[in-house]
């Protein structure tokens, strides 16, 4: 399915029965805002739980119900409905509907277009844990992925019935990035089976309950990091400090507070192929946080004693058996900006650095970024930018660098 971007391809979606049928209507968003052209298919079951008018008004296309409809076969035929698209997609898959498809059944619309489709089906399973784990279920699904049917999740977790396992369906950011990856083929995205840690945002040191040490990064530079990388096919963990940011279609995050916090979960997501160290890490915390909030006091404020926090990229910048292959620090300046970041590439012993100056107004907190590019042997500097294009750039160049 290579040659074509996202931009040109369409997917056709059919929304099986069940509670997680909802989970259609922020997948199809997220289709719409990356291009992808959606038509849905709302089967008897899926109608309890989601409405037609909610799916059409998302998708911008008409929802398609019944196999007999006279208006629908004369204006678009089930065989042509069935070839309409580049990807068919059944979110939720239950497992009626997986039955039926496994064993070639057509009595409704959903499964006849399953049945007289000639184009690759992806299938987003979504049932109670003992339907799953069903000999009968588990021979379908064999059967389905043997016909070369792909599959993305179930996940494990706590499910409507009350039960806990797997049968739980899979985030719309998991499936959305399934479904790129299928429309777009391994030629878009190079960094397929390649494992990338990236950290963002501040972190925070506690003084007492109330108080802290942190700084004005939004994280917003990093999380674009993390997406661009996903997009292109990397299996990615967001080592996030705290902020107010949605996660990147496709990425593990995992949220922490302090330097010591985003070190030990750095660490936890290693090995990985690439480093990329956003984030603005608190050089110093206080010795001891105080239990209770500080008071004013007639003499004064109190004295605090500060100690150094681990430094996260010289760490894992350290030769080891768990060093990534490209390890990546940025550098958030105010002046000197190319001598600072010379010098903290050979003092962290990284691969690269990306600095800017973040006395530049609307870069620190905002939307835009002006970067250099900092290795060993070279300098770059990159115009001004939104920081997801500045991201879309770099997740290219460790494209290249680890292919």
């Amino acid at each position: 399915m290579s040659g074509k971007t996202s931009n040109d391809r369409r997917v056709l979606l059919i929304v099986g029965g069940g509670v997680a049928a909802y989970k259609a209507l922020p997948l199809i968003r997220l289709l719409r805002k990356a291009g992808v052209g959606v038509r849905p298919i709302l089967t008897k079951a899926g109608a309890e739980f989601v409405t037609p008018l909610s799916l059409a008004a998302l998708a911008e296309d008409k929802v398609y119900q019944e196999l007999f409809s006279l208006t629908d076969e004369h204006e678009m035929g089930h065989i042509e409905l069935s070839r309409s698209a580049d990807l068919i997609v059944v979110v939720p898959a239950t497992a009626d509907l997986i039955a039926k498809a496994a064993n070639g059944l057509a009595g409704d619309l959903a499964s006849t277009t399953l049945l007289a489709t000639d184009k690759p089906v992806l299938m987003a399973p979504a049932m109670n844990v003992r339907m799953w784990l069903h000999p009968a279920t588990q021979r379908n699904i064999a059967t389905l992925k043997a016909d070369g049917v792909a599959f993305v999740g179930p996940d494990d977790g706590a499910m409507a019935c009350g039960e806990f396992g797997p049968g739980r369906l899979a985030e719309p950011e998991e499936i959305f990035a399934a479904i790129i990856a299928l429309l777009e083929g391994p030629a878009a995205r190079p960094l397929t089976g390649k494992r990338a840690l990236v950290t963002a945002g501040p972190t925070f040191e506690p003084i007492d309950p109330v108080r802290g040490i942190t700084n004005r990064s939004s994280g917003k530079q990093g999380f674009a990091i993390a997406e661009a990388l996903a997009k292109l096919g990397a299996e990615v963990t967001l080592v996030a400090g705290p902020v107010a940011l949605p996660t990147p279609a496709g990425v593990k995050r995992v949220d922490v507070e302090t330097a010591r916090q985003m070190l030990a979960a750095s660490q936890a997501a290693l090995p990985a192929d690439v480093g990329v160290f956003v984030a603005a890490v608190a050089d110093w915390r206080v010795d001891e946080a105080f239990g209770t909030k500080l008071k004013k006091e007639k003499g004064g404020p109190p004295a605090l004693t500060f100690v150094e926090n681990p430094d996260i990229l010289a760490t894992l910048s350290a030769t080891g058996p768990n060093r990534p292959k490209l390890v990546i620090g940025f550098a958030a300046e105010t002046d000197h900006v190319e001598d600072h970041a010379r010098a903290k590439l050979a003092r962290k012993g990284c691969d690269w650095i990306i600095a800017n100056d973040v006395t530049e107004p609307g870069v620190m907190g905002g939307g835009e970024n002006a970067v250099l590019l900092v290795t060993k042997d070279s300098v770059e500097r990159w115009d001004r930018a939104a920081k997801d294009q500045v991201a879309a750039r770099i997740a290219q160049r460790i494209a290249a660098a680890l292919a």
